[in-house]
């Protein structure tokens, strides 16, 4: 039994170092699935109970592209430590590590983003009692809470549920998983309606990121984060943090309890307060990056901060911080990052930045910065000269010319773009070898560019000089040493020929050389030197050609501006390739058949406006899933709108303007529910105006129909546009009432701080799975003030209501003087009765007003002359009388004006009033016939001249009724004084 014993025991311990020695719990795609069903019973090496747990917990996710394949019940699959994402332990076969979502390097499943969902979580998770890494990034949760379960999992180190679409709060039996190490929640949308109890007793936690999620009413988190012992890295970005409360005792700030780890600190994007400071001071020796941007920080840059020994990485942008860079900031000689960019500081002072010897960044745009360029330079000490890889002083108001640089050996990036910067580039900046990005844009430079200025820049990737008066002159046969990836030469002196050395650069991501007096032929090379390029800009220029043979095919979605040039013929099928078109203002002709050559298709933006289009529009929309942005106006398009345009629902403008489309709107048109943007103004339109407009298209906000054939009276259903702000309907053959609920459009009735232009933004697509964010600015064209104009920077601060030349009929309603914000309103050209409404001062925003041309009567109304922005006032051509009101403005107008008003009078008008002291301002009943009248006064004083002389005249041409008169006045007299004497005799005796 003995030898048994032996024999079992060196068994078993050959086996344990046979296990020790295999290579198990790999993930691998060479692992071989046809092994047989014996292979695979020898080769089984996870926990039976593991193995069903994760099996649950497969069948609680949705995973559509089969990305957990590895995963099964089949023999080949017995061994659960083989699966795709799952790790064991080579020692007990425990799975100790379990990695799913996307991107963990060399370990993770690379799934996309969201792909795999969860329905439900199963509680048999809780089996894997050994796991101590769990990740699962980006799988879609749906919105549900964390499970109580995982704060069971007490052997977790690695913990990260980032970007899981998590909701409700973080549960509290969190506060079990007392090894824990690593937390990352971040990027879900977890709340804490009270406190983070559970926190504190996470002592072994190193690091912990719960980033954009909401600890708005988490107002001690400071006693939370800060006293974690071993805590090194705290990121709690964009959290909406309130600020923390002012400890009593700043002095003595927890020094026995917080944490002397502390190191990497992230607070961007909150709430944030200066109180924050003194939280941050018991750190002082510890903390090597701090993050406090984008939050509510004011004042002066605390003294504290000079005391941060160990700070490399200092970023405070974004933010109300004032007065001059601090001299201690020059004492913190470990600073390499240095951030105080969009703040208010004004400039630095001499010893800012002395002892910045391993500064390599320093960024301090957006700022007040004022003065010559190049005392600002010399304020950096000559230890950073050689150091120094990065300065960004944009957007300032530093004066004089670019001085030599060239002693900042090291320089890597220079912007020095929107100041006021004036003389030439030095050529000396060819010699800064080291040089990748040089933009020196929106700024007053001026002089000849040539190749001297690039001549060792052989790592210039960025250049933008655009925005000055620069002339680019260079050789022919020029070969730029260097291979750009952004040329930004807007505004700059390119042409006029195309320029050849752009040849070379055949990597571009970005060319913008727009209003660069090119007038030349587009080169033959030009397209597939460039089909790589993300963004192309040749607008504004005279280029000449038209697109033949032109069969590329872009490596991505470009954006391509080629308005306001001189290019002829068809549209080729290629440039549906483009995320982004703009083709305005050339001679392109033909037809939109290019958008019918693919199904496939990304356009978000096609503007082609103003060129020779004709015939009818293609029945091709519904594949342009993604447009965002049509303008079609300014051609010869004819027929009917085609109901398929009704499938761009993502559209948010639409303009078919000055085309000859007939028929009626696409009842489809209301499927677009993004719209915001209609001008299908100037055509031959007809119908009645849908009442579907004000039910389905709420975001309207330019509604433009003028010029077309429409019928039919304005449905009420319009005053459901709460966001409009232009309404034109006017030259149409419209009839009816004005509808008097126009005090529901509430953009026009409540003041506010209008935007100046009318902006959009949307997403489109740049690559193969990349997206970009890009902006629109709308324009509009109609009649202001008599003229035709067109509105783009300053589109909306114009809110106006057109409704002339129209059949309208009634009386203006009152309603329409609740519309403070309005600025033009003209009701011209109609069959208007009644009278303008007294409030109609109460448009104290009018600037523009033109009731011309109908049959209102009655006076003008007093309030008129109190609106003082009024520039513009047409009356003429009604039935309008009385004398025009006193005031500053009415006065001031043409008397054309009131012109064929015959019973109208006063100044402007030469034809007076009968009496000049007429009033014309007393109140609210200014409109009505006032009682005191000339003939009042006439009767007046003929009843005071013959009721003085009836009775003085008697009295002195007839003695006898005289001394009749007098012995009265005596008689009456003696009366009086009698019983006068005799009260008081009576009060006397009362009182003795």
């Amino acid at each position: 039994m003995k030898g048994d014993g032996r024999c079992f025991k060196l068994f078993l311990a050959l086996s344990i170092l046979f296990l020790q020695n295999v290579k198990g719990g790999e993930v691998g795609h060479s692992h071989n699935h046809s092994h047989s069903l014996r292979d695979a019973k020898v080769t089984v090496r996870c926990i039976e109970r593991e193995r069903q747990a994760l099996l649950a917990f497969k069948r609680g996710l949705v995973d559509e592209f089969n990305y957990l394949s590895s995963w099964g019940s089949e023999a080949e699959k017995q061994d659960c430590c083989r699966w795709e994402g799952v790790y064991c332990s080579n020692q007990t076969g425990h799975v100790i590590e379990l990695y799913l979502g996307y991107y963990f390097p060399g370990k993770m499943i690379q799934l996309q983003p969201y792909s795999v969902q969860v329905k439900m979580i199963s509680p048999k998770l809780i089996e894997l009692q050994h796991l101590q890494y769990l990740y699962l990034t980006r799988i879609d949760f749906n919105k549900i809470q964390i499970p109580n379960f995982i704060g069971s999992l007490t052997n977790l180190r690695n913990l990260s549920l980032s970007f899981c679409n998590l909701a409700s709060q973080i549960p509290s039996s969190f506060g079990n998983l007392k090894q824990l190490q690593y937390l990352d929640l971040s990027g879900n949308q977890l709340h804490q309606p009270e406190n983070l109890n559970w926190l504190p007793a996470l002592s072994s936690l190193t690091y912990l990121d719960l980033s954009q999620n909401n600890l708005s009413t988490v107002f001690d988190w400071p006693d939370k984060f800060f006293l974690l012992p071993k805590l090194v890295k705290l990121t709690l970005e964009n959290c909406s943090l309130p600020p923390p409360p002012t400890p009593i005792l700043s002095t003595t700030l927890y020094k026995t309890n917080s944490s002397t780890s502390l190191a990497y600190v992230r607070l961007s994007n909150n709430h944030l307060t200066s109180s924050i400071f003194l939280w941050l001071s018991n750190y002082s020796t510890s903390l090597v990056s701090l993050d406090l941007s984008n939050n509510n920080l004011s004042g002066f840059i605390p003294d504290f901060i000079g005391n941060m020994s160990s700070l490399v990485y200092l970023y405070l942008s974004n933010n109300y911080l004032t007065g001059f860079i601090p001299d201690f900031i020059g004492n913190m000689s470990s600073l390499v990052y240095l951030d105080l960019s969009d703040n208010q500081i004004d400039g630095a002072n001499p010893n800012s930045f002395a002892r910045l010897c391993n500064l390599r960044t320093l960024r301090l745009q957006r700022n007040h910065l004022s003065g010559q360029l190049s005392k600002f330079v010399q304020l950096l000490p000559r230890c950073a000269q050689n150091s120094l890889g990065g300065l960004d002083l944009s957007e300032n108001v530093l004066k004089g010319s670019l001085n030599n640089l060239t002693s900042f050996s090291s320089l890597k990036w220079l912007n020095l773009s929107a100041n006021q910067l004036s003389g030439k580039i030095p050529e000396s900046i060819g010699q800064m070898s080291q040089l990748m990005k040089i933009d020196f844009s929106i700024n007053s430079l001026k002089g000849v560019v040539s190749e001297t200025h690039f001549s060792k820049l052989s790592d210039l990737y960025y250049l933008d000089l655009s925005y000055n008066s620069l002339v680019l002159n260079f050789h022919s046969d020029w070969v730029p040493p260097f291979k750009l990836g952004y040329i930004l030469l807007a505004s700059c002196n390119v042409g006029p020929l195309f320029p050849k050395w752009l040849q070379t650069q055949n990597d571009s991501f970005i060319l913008d050389i727009s209003n660069a007096g090119i007038s030349d032929i587009l080169p033959s090379w030009f397209w597939s030197n460039l089909r790589k390029a993300d963004i192309i800009n040749l607008s504004q220029n005279q280029i000449r050609g038209i697109f033949t043979n032109l069969t590329l095919e872009f490596a991505h979605y470009p954006e391509l501006h080629l308005s306001s040039n001189q290019i002829e013929g068809p549209i080729p099928s290629t440039l549906s390739q483009a995320s982004y078109l703009d083709l305005s203002n050339n001679n392109i002709s033909g037809s939109l058949s290019f958008l019918c050559a693919s199904a496939d298709m990304n356009l978000t933006f096609l503007n082609l406006s103003s060129n020779s289009f004709s015939g009818e529009l293609p029945d091709c929309w519904s594949h342009l899933e993604n447009l965002v942005m049509l303008d079609l106006s300014n051609n010869a398009f004819s027929g009917k709108i085609p109901m398929a345009i009704g499938s761009l629902f993502q559209m948010q403008t639409l303009k078919l303007r000055s085309n000859r489309f007939v028929g009626e709107l696409p009842s489809s048109l209301k499927n677009c529910r993004s719209l915001e943007v209609i001008d299908l103004g100037d055509n031959e339109l007809s119908g009645s105006i849908p009442k579907w407009l004000g039910f389905s298209l709420k975001n309207l906000v330019i509604l433009m129909l003028s010029s077309n054939h429409f019928n039919g009276s304005m449905p009420s259903q319009l005053c459901h546009l709460t966001r409009i702000q232009i309404m034109d309907f006017s030259v149409n053959n419209i009839s009816g009432r004005i509808p008097k609920c126009l005090n529901n459009l509430t953009t026009l009735a409540k003041k506010g701080n209008p935007s100046l232009s009318s902006t959009h933004s949307y997403y489109r697509v740049t690559g193969e799975g990349s997206f970009a964010v890009t902006n629109y600015e709308d324009d509009a064209s109609f009649i202001w003030k008599g003229r035709m104009q067109t509105y783009k920077s300053t589109l909306g601060l114009v809110k106006r209501i057109d409704l002339s030349s129209n059949r309208l009929t009634g009386e203006i309603p009152c309603e329409i003087t609740y519309l403070a914000e309005l600025v033009s309103l003209n009701l011209s050209r109609n069959r208007l009765t009644g009278q303008i409404t007294p409030g109609i001062g109460n448009l104290q925003s009018l600037d523009s007003l033109d009731l011309s041309r109908n049959q209102i009567d009655g006076r003008i109304p007093t309030s008129l002359a109190r609106i003082d922005r009024l520039s513009f006032l047409d009356l003429s051509y009604n039935n309008l009388s009385g004398k025009i009101p006193t005031g500053t403005q009415l006065q001031s107008f043409d008397p054309l004006d009131y012109a064929e008003n015959p019973l109208l009078c006063g100044p402007p008008l030469k034809k007076m009033c009968v009496n000049q002291n007429e009033p014309t301002d007393l109140s609210n009943e200014e409109d009505k016939d006032e009682f005191i009248t000339l003939g009042f006064y006439i009767s007046l004083g003929i009843g005071f001249a013959a009721g003085f002389w009836g009775v003085c005249g008697t009295l002195i041409f007839n003695r006898p009724w005289r001394y009749t008169y007098f012995k009265f006045l005596n008689d009456l007299n003696d009366w009086l004084y009698v019983k006068i004497a005799l009260i008081k005799r009576q009060l006397k005796l009362a009182y003795a």
